[in-house]
């Protein structure tokens, strides 16, 4: 049977970059794939955009592709990924100068159309943005936006790649884009055949936080995963009728088994009926998952039916800054101390007259993760990290946490540790999340083509 084999590259901006050289060098793989966007990414990239209009996208993606260019052109490797993040154009003038630089002759596709900033007070007086919930989309925060992005499918990234693109650089798209749209191509998969796209989504979800699907933040018997030092990424051999074998790499740490995969296969999910991506809606329930081997696991049957008439739009907005800082304290008392300390923060914030919109406080060791627990779990904690945070209007504020908090070390409980520390000022983004009707935001998407 036809196949195709796939490669997870990157979960996120800053991954390792050894595991995506072990599957270019000797995975045998005919595309690479690289999600680098989680919604807070855009935040980091929209304040280096701030700081540099030329700015706005994953930055890692030069030396990335200074040391995989030279293997994937050798080897007719195609590159895929949405680290143009919100100013992809720049991204591709980065990565266009790699291959000068190294004298390589590549394709480069750029997908834009996914920026909505300039058009969202148009959509919303049109009455084309509704809420998450259905609801028609309101409040202060849409006049406020720096960013605002709709998560794009497939359908520009084939297009891509039938024009030949070598690689492919996208803003905003799903995290499983990019594998839905290298089986597609490297399959002759129509997009709208509605069950090999559940397969091409399911993939891309499996694969698209790499080392997750082998092994890595496990939650069976993670003390038996082996090598996690070494740990390769996810592979995928995808066959003609959608379904495909999830494997690594030959030589490398890590697991692959049934129970690896359904863990990554729940992940992120609210209804296993309704999974929805602007490519398709799938029914996860249908999927069936079985050993093919050792370190390999077959995935087929989902079931998908019509995409939604609606895309998923994240934007931010300025929310203030934030002050913070972090004191901890050691038995004995060391949770009463803590708890002396928060009470005199709040006090101190009030005397030095700062507007505090929120102030938040967290205690590390007692409830900072499960947050609520009123005691600690069992006896006395032997130390605790007391976090303090404060959000405020104006920088300045935040800034004076800085001068309110150092002084308890030797004014406040006993035996404040050397640990501690105080944060300078930082400036906060609120995310406000909505839908805009797909028609809209397909109708502005382009695919621009660079011969190097």
């Amino acid at each position: 049977m036809q196949s195709v084999r796939i490669g997870a590259a990157q979960a996120f901006y800053g991954d390792k970059l050894k595991p995506a050289m072990e599957l270019a060098e000797r995975g045998n793989v005919k595309y690479l794939c690289f999600d680098c966007l989680a919604e807070l990414t855009l935040a980091i990239l929209q304040k280096d955009r701030q700081r540099d209009p030329n700015l706005g996208y994953t930055r890692d993606v030069v030396p990335v592709m200074k040391a995989l260019l030279p293997i994937c052109v050798a080897k007719g490797i195609k590159l895929i990924t949405n680290a143009g993040g919100i100013n992809p154009r720049a991204a591709a003038a980065a990565v266009a100068k790699v291959a000068r630089d190294l004298g390589l002759k590549v394709r480069i596709a750029t997908v834009v159309g996914d920026d909505l900033l300039g058009r969202v007070a148009e959509l919303r007086a049109q009455g084309s943005i509704s809420s998450m919930s259905g609801s028609a989309e309101s409040g202060e925060e849409l006049s406020k936006l720096t960013f605002a992005n709709a998560y794009l499918g497939a359908a520009p990234i084939y297009e891509a790649l039938q024009q030949g693109a070598d690689v492919v650089i996208t803003g905003r798209t799903t995290d499983t884009a990019q594998y839905h749209a290298a089986a597609a191509h490297g399959l002759g998969w129509k997009l709208d055949d509605l069950n090999r796209a559940a397969q091409g989504v399911v993939l891309g979800h499996i694969l698209e936080c790499t080392a997750q699907a082998t092994g890595g933040n496990f939650s069976g018997r993670w003390w038996e995963v082996d090598k996690l030092e070494n740990i390769g990424y996810p592979l995928a051999e995808v066959y003609a009728d959608g379904s495909f074998i999830v494997g690594k790499p030959d030589g490398t740490g890590g697991l692959v088994s049934v129970d690896t995969i359904r863990e990554q296969l729940l992940y992120e999910i609210h209804d296993p009926k309704t999974f929805i991506s602007p490519d398709v809606i799938i029914d996860m329930t249908t999927i069936k998952l079985e050993d093919a081997g050792p370190n390999k696991v077959r995935v087929s049957g989902a079931s998908g039916r019509a995409a939604p008439p609606t895309l998923k739009v994240v934007g931010g907005y300025p929310n203030g800054y934030a002050g913070e800082g972090r004191m901890v304290y050691t038995w004995p008392d060391a949770l009463p101390k803590a708890r002396k300390t928060e009470e005199l923060f709040r006090k101190l914030v009030a005397i030095e007259g700062i507007k505090a919109l929120e102030i938040r406080a967290e205690y590390f060791g007692l409830n900072a993760i499960h947050e609520g627990n009123a005691q600690p779990p069992s006896g006395e904690p032997a130390e605790v990290v007391l976090r303090l945070a404060v959000r405020t209007e104006s920088e300045r504020d935040a800034a004076k946490i800085g001068r309110i908090l150092p002084p308890l070390a030797i004014g406040g409980p006993p035996h404040m540790t050397g640990l501690s520390g105080v944060s300078g000022a930082r400036q906060l983004m609120g995310v406000a999340s909505f839908l805009v009707k797909r028609e809209l935001v397909e109708a502005g998407v382009q695919v621009q083509m660079e011969e190097i």
